[in-house]
């Protein structure tokens, strides 16, 4: 059975352990987000530092991938609300 994927604005958002992958790997952009530190509220860990990288991939036999931008930013809302602003201004 095929597995969903959470989606946020139309692009898709994958979780594996501390990292966050954001947008279509078949476009030139993707946003890589590594969780730094949480702390807990509720019993629950929370992300609240977050290190944001829009990322360019260079399609072809080597798939190349360049850092075009870097930020940390506290709370994963803060970093996914940049993620997306940074996406969507190099998808345009």
């Amino acid at each position: 059975m095929p597995q969903e994927v959470f989606m946020f604005r139309n692009k898709p958002v994958v979780r594996s352990g501390d990292t966050i992958y954001y947008g279509d790997p078949a476009d030139k952009y993707i946003v890589f987000m590594t969780i730094l530190g949480s702390k807990k509220i509720l019993g629950n860990d929370v992300p609240d530092s977050v290190r944001i990288q829009l990322i360019e991939i260079e399609q072809g036999d080597n798939n190349r991938r360049k850092i075009v931008k870097v930020a940390q930013k506290e709370g994963l809302y803060r970093a996914i609300d940049i993620a997306e602003t940074w996406l969507k201004r190099a998808l345009r």
